[in-house]
């Protein structure tokens, strides 16, 4: 019997990292090749990348993004599609069709997925990792209307629709008045191996802060529902208290307005934007910071959290989303009041001046991480979604 084979969709692989999916694709898919699943991902080429390589038994693709002049961003999208359908399809025909699922995340790989999905007639399933609706905090621009109609097809055509989060389950089945046997929930996972204890960090902390200083990390988009603001807005609260400094790791078009808002505070020594940090040295700095800080107004998971826990860092996090999931107040982390400085001045501060309480949450945390979000049972979960669904689409009238 031949092993089942799933086709990954998704516009960002390594080395090219957007966001979260990045790194979700890349365990994911590594782990269900552990689990005897051939695994194809097809995404957008890369400089430098190669057009196809074999990761952890993974086989790659990428595909020509669409290079030339576009007139926005969405014009980009439906153009790399179409190239990313044709591409594949012709991949799938190269390899005798043997593609049992078609797996897409997001909408930015919609027309191909259902595209696909028609062609070769097989089911296809779409892990929904955020909505244009949750981000924008409704629908104001015409472009945030026609993302959010790009998501509704393609969770309509969806055979399932994997969420992260049960949050994400009723946020998504509100927004897209979705049935509740098409949905189903597998957390996001994080490579715990990834975040082996230092000896001694001071050496590497001392880029970033005086010994006597405590390091308060934010790991983001600079964007609004990810709340930098407020962790910006609360600097002065937490100074006053505790001798910190506020590492932001990230970018995105808030940037200039915090930078504004920190000179305007004349903090500009105890605030620090990095930008973006390759994986290596990220992992470093979540291993030595005192506290790593998750104050979004809207997260579907958190990712970064379970990251942070996973590298033994303490974590205050908005209540809010699938965060309010991960973590447990005063157990594994602490839960902080959304779009509230003064909630989470008080949360950084109770963690910082309390190192016994500090080290009890990551003790605690750490044991979580181990037991619910590995990412070889997220693998398993993942893998038997696939077989129900084989066996719902052997019985149907579409096979």
């Amino acid at each position: 019997m031949d092993k089942l084979s799933v086709l990954m969709l998704s516009w960002e692989y390594p080395p090219r990292v957007i966001g979260g999916i990045s790194p979700h694709i890349y365990f994911l898919s590594k782990y269900l090749a552990k689990q005897d699943i051939k695994a194809y991902v097809v995404t957008c080429d890369f400089p430098g990348a190669p057009a196809h390589e074999v990761i952890d038994d993974v086989e790659v693709y990428r595909v020509d993004s669409y290079k030339s002049p576009s007139p926005d961003f969405a014009s980009w999208v439906y153009l790399m599609n179409m190239n990313m359908q044709k591409e594949t399809a012709t991949l799938i025909k190269k390899i005798g069709g043997k593609i049992d699922v078609i797996h897409a995340h997001d909408w930015l790989v919609a027309n191909a997925g259902i595209g696909l999905k028609h062609i070769f007639r097989k089911p296809l399933l779409v892990t929904m990792h955020s909505t244009e609706m949750g981000r924008r905090d409704g629908l104001h621009a015409t472009g945030e209307k026609m993302i959010h109609e790009t998501e509704a097809w393609l969770t309509y055509e969806a055979w399932k629709v994997i969420c992260c989060s049960d949050y994400m389950i009723n946020h998504v089945k509100y927004v897209f008045g979705l049935p509740n046997d098409k949905l189903v929930m597998v957390p996001n996972g994080v490579n715990s191996h990834g975040y082996i204890a230092d000896k001694d960090c001071q050496t590497f902390r001392s880029k970033f802060a005086l010994p006597e200083e405590k390091i308060v990390l934010f790991v983001g988009r600079l964007v609004y529902e990810k709340g930098i603001h407020i962790l910006i807005n609360a600097v002065p609260k937490i100074l006053s208290k505790v001798n910190a400094k506020f590492i932001i790791v990230g970018s995105g078009y808030m940037k200039e307005q915090l930078l504004n808002i920190v000179r305007s505070m004349g903090l500009e020594h105890k605030v620090l934007f990095e930008g973006f940090l390759d994986n290596d040295n990220l992992a470093k700095l979540q291993k030595c910071a005192d506290v790593a800080v998750v104050p979004s107004l809207f997260e579907p998971f958190g990712i970064v959290a379970l990251e942070a826990m996973a590298a033994g860092s303490p974590v205050v996090v908005s209540d809010t989303g699938g965060l309010a999931e991960i973590v447990e107040h005063d157990l594994t982390g602490v839960k902080v009041y959304p779009n509230n400085p003064d909630s989470l001045a008080w949360g950084i501060t109770k963690v910082l001046l309390n190192t016994t309480y500090a080290q009890s949450l990551r003790n605690n945390a750490y044991r979580q991480i181990k037991e619910k979000y590995d990412w070889e049972k997220i693998a398993q979960d993942t893998k038997r979604i696939y077989e129900e669904v084989l066996g719902e689409y052997s019985k149907s009238f579409w096979a």
